[in-house]
């Protein structure tokens, strides 16, 4: 029995979410899910400015590339190798066989994913409570509101949101609001 290894996959370029799906859709339909646990694209959070508002977005932080974890026996690297999508497994040499990344840079790419995730939010605060807001991301679009609380460590903001005449608590991300000039 040999063990899951992480290893990397070329992908298509803008292909990644769809190879990741084929890959786990055909896993399953194979019974092969024992030997294929994880698919990973690592994501970098990158904020894009459209008609003037900031828009946090995802993208592949290694365009064409995906992670996977697997145990690469009998059909399996042949199976993943017909995916649509799917160029190749990263090898040493053009059609070698599949190198497994290190631990080392397994942890470093999952950290990553983590510390991305983190890196995004954190940004200083730009609100204080007592201050207006309009929410501008959510089931309240367009509502305005107050800030009562500022919930540093999950990167929130409390708002209290007049709905129906009646004061409405909700937490918020920082970039589902925006402050009212």
């Amino acid at each position: 029995m040999s063990e899951l290894k992480w290893y990397v996959l070329k992908a298509i370029s803008g292909q990644e979410n769809k190879v990741k799906n084929y890959i786990e859709n055909e896993m399953k339909r194979l019974g092969y899910e024992q030997y294929v646990t994880q698919v990973v694209i690592p994501m970098e959070k990158v904020i894009q400015i459209r008609n003037g508002k900031k828009v946090p977005k995802e993208r592949p932080y290694y365009p064409g590339y995906l992670m996977i974890e697997a145990n690469l026996i009998g059909e399996v690297p042949h199976t993943i190798k017909n995916i649509p999508g799917v160029i190749s497994f990263l090898s040493l040499t053009k059609g070698g066989d599949p190198v497994p990344m290190r631990k080392s840079e397994v942890n470093r790419m999952l950290g990553r994913m983590d510390e991305l995730s983190e890196f995004a939010t954190d940004v200083e605060i730009p609100f204080v409570v007592g201050e207006n807001v309009k929410v501008i991301d959510g089931p309240f679009n367009g509502f305005n509101g107050t800030i009562e609380k500022i919930l540093e460590d999950k990167k929130k903001i409390e708002v209290s949101v007049l709905i129906f005449g009646r004061k409405t608590p909700m937490e918020l991300s920082f970039m589902q609001v925006e402050k009212v000039v």
